[in-house]
């Protein structure tokens, strides 16, 4: 199965890639994996850095909130932003970036505890509980009279529907993702409201990230110079087992267990 992976070599006989290296690449859900090192770059880890950062806002976390916010998006200082998903990885990273860059930010996520951190730890201006029965009138009270500039969604679904309600004129949506539908067993569910689209001049884009693979460099270290500095907080939820843990700490991306970036730490083979 494909996943993203921080590896580290055991053996090389390439030149560019020695024992000891870490290194980042789509490995798979294995314990050792055989590369001719396309694809495959090396990771330098700082002190007191972990390497699940490297998967998450130093990797393609990191890349998808940055370009889904300030290329799909066009975030601009003083925009209200508004973040499905917010807890979780590729939110929780946008909300903060948006925040950096001067936006009002306004996360939407499962609990008083998931909630609370938004604000408390992460620096949200508000959020929103979707698990509680006045999501509507939270969603209402929540988003200013000029309404949403930008929503960031990773949920789809009912609240993707709800939030195309509460759009400003000129508004962008971003899809990043649709966690409510993969496991769904019906048709998937899409947006009745979309024709708010259409008299708020609004538009709807998803972020393909590989299109901006030319600027990862520089975002890597934009990012890592905001995490040195504080601005920037890695949220990471690190299960440790072995390739049978694997399904359990899948499943726990739809059930809202996850706070952060989920990784499986693998027990050291000897």
């Amino acid at each position: 199965m494909r996943a993203i992976t921080i590896g580290q070599v055991v053996d090389s006989r390439h030149p560019g890639f020695a024992e000891g290296d870490f290194v980042h690449g789509t490995f798979g859900v294995q314990e050792f994996a055989l590369s001719d090192g396309t694809g495959i770059y090396k990771v330098h880890p700082e002190e007191g850095r972990s390497l699940a950062a490297y998967l998450g806002v130093l990797g393609m976390t990191g890349m998808t909130a940055y370009f889904g916010l300030l290329g799909v998006g066009r975030l601009a200082a003083g925009d209200v932003v508004l973040v499905s998903g917010a807890a979780g990885a590729v939110g929780s990273a946008a909300g903060q970036i948006a925040r950096i860059k001067g936006a009002h930010v306004i996360g939407i996520a499962g609990g008083p505890k998931e909630t609370r951190m938004l604000v408390d730890r992460l620096g949200f201006s508000a959020a929103i509980d979707y698990k509680r029965d006045d999501f509507l009138d939270q969603l209402r009270d929540r988003t200013p009279p000029r309404y949403v500039d930008v929503f960031f969604d990773n949920v789809g679904g009912d609240i993707l529907n709800l939030v195309l309600t509460r759009l400003a004129r000129g508004a962008r949506v971003v899809i990043s993702g649709a966690i409510s539908q993969y496991d769904n067993a019906d048709a998937v569910v899409g947006p009745s409201h979309y024709l708010t689209l259409l008299y708020r001049s609004a538009s709807m884009a998803g972020v393909a990230v590989p299109a901006f693979a030319d600027r990862y460099p520089e975002v890597v270290a934009q990012m890592s110079h905001w995490l040195a500095d504080g601005q920037l907080t890695s949220i990471e939820d690190t299960v440790h087992g072995d390739i049978e843990t694997f399904p359990a700490t899948l499943r726990r991306l739809f059930t809202g267990k996850n706070t952060g970036k989920l990784v499986l730490e693998l027990e050291h083979q000897a």
